[in-house]
C-alpha cells in the first residue's frame, strides 16, 4: 500500500464534494499530520469543523523531526510544514496538497504532489464519477477555490471532458 499524505485543503474539498471517501478508495489509509488535524477541527474562516477521527482511514501521525518542521514554517502553514516533513521522513509515495507556495517547497524537496483537481481526474478515470465538470463548478461556486483558466482547461482535457 502506498504511503499518502495529505494537508488541509483536499480533506476539506472532497468532504464539501461529499466525496472524501475517494481518499480511501483511490489511496488507502492517508495520513494526516496534527497540524492539519487541528486546521480541519478549528477552521479559520466559516468552515465546518471536522474531526478527522470521524473516518477510519484518515490517521494522524506527526513528523518526528521537529527541527525540519521549524525550518519549513519559515515558509508555510503548520499543517504544509508538517505533511511535507511526514512525506519526507517516510518517503512518502504522493503528498496531497492544493496551495501553490507548498506544492513548490514539497517539488524542491523531491516529493511527488497531487491536488485535489488531480484527485478528480482520478477518480473519474476510476469510475467513482461519471463527470468531473459539475464537480470543478461546485468547488469554484460554492467553496471559492480557485482554478485558472488554462488550469480548469488542462484539468478537464486530462478528464476527457
Amino acid at each position: 500500500m502506498p504511503v499518502v499524505i495529505s494537508d488541509t485543503s483536499p480533506v476539506r474539498a472532497l468532504a464539501h464534494l461529499e466525496h472524501l471517501d475517494w481518499l480511501r478508495v483511490l489511496f488507502g489509509e492517508i495520513l494526516v499530520p496534527p497540524g492539519v488535524a487541528a486546521e480541519l477541527r478549528n477552521p479559520s474562516v466559516s468552515l465546518t469543523p471536522m474531526d478527522v477521527s470521524a473516518w477510519p482511514f484518515l490517521l494522524v501521525r506527526a513528523p518526528s523531526d521537529l527541527q525540519r518542521v521549524s525550518e519549513l514554517r519559515s515558509l508555510l502553514d503548520a499543517g504544509e510544514a508538517e505533511a511535507i516533513a511526514l512525506a519526507e521522513e517516510l518517503h512518502a509515495n504522493l503528498l496531497l496538497m492544493d496551495e501553490l507556495a507548498g506544492r513548490e517547497v514539497a517539488a524542491q524537496c523531491g516529493l511527488t504532489v497531487l491536488g485535489t483537481l488531480g484527485i478528480l481526474v482520478r477518480a473519474k478515470r476510476e469510475r467513482l464519477c461519471p463527470s468531473v465538470t459539475p464537480l470543478l463548478e461546485r468547488l469554484q461556486n460554492e467553496f471559492n477555490f480557485f482554478i485558472s483558466s488554462g488550469v480548469r482547461d488542462a484539468i478537464l482535457r486530462q478528464a476527457g471532458e
